[in-house]
């Protein structure tokens, strides 16, 4: 059994529930990896390789993950303006985990097969 550091099961303050609910939804996970894998991304070519995202969706993934330091956005003003997304220090850091998180489960699955 894995025990959290701090106050836990679920007392007033829980740092994986937390952390979870930065990442947690249908898609700040493929969000994130499209950036990883891609690095600096336009809003546009990320729409495209997110297949079944809508623009509000994606807007509103992207916004809460800038608000949580996640992601850096930035707008060049030409004409039309022309908007990238990239991965913030505090971001790279979490990738190794996500990675950690994607073999357990592969080995999960490959067991219930």
């Amino acid at each position: 059994m894995v025990s959290c550091p701090t106050k836990c099961p679920c007392m007033e303050y829980c740092p994986l529930g937390s952390a979870l609910k930065i990442i947690g939804g249908k898609w700040k996970l493929p969000i994130l990896c499209a950036l990883h894998q891609d690095g600096t991304t336009r809003y546009n070519t990320l729409k495209r390789k997110i297949a079944g995202i809508t623009n509000t969706m994606l807007v509103s993934s992207l916004k809460e993950l800038e608000e949580d330091g996640l992601i850096v956005r930035r707008q060049y003003m030409e004409m039309p303006v022309r908007v990238e997304y990239t991965l913030t220090d505090v971001c790279d850091d979490l990738m190794p985990i996500l990675k950690q998180l994607a073999q357990w489960g592969v080995k999960v699955h490959t067991k219930e097969s």
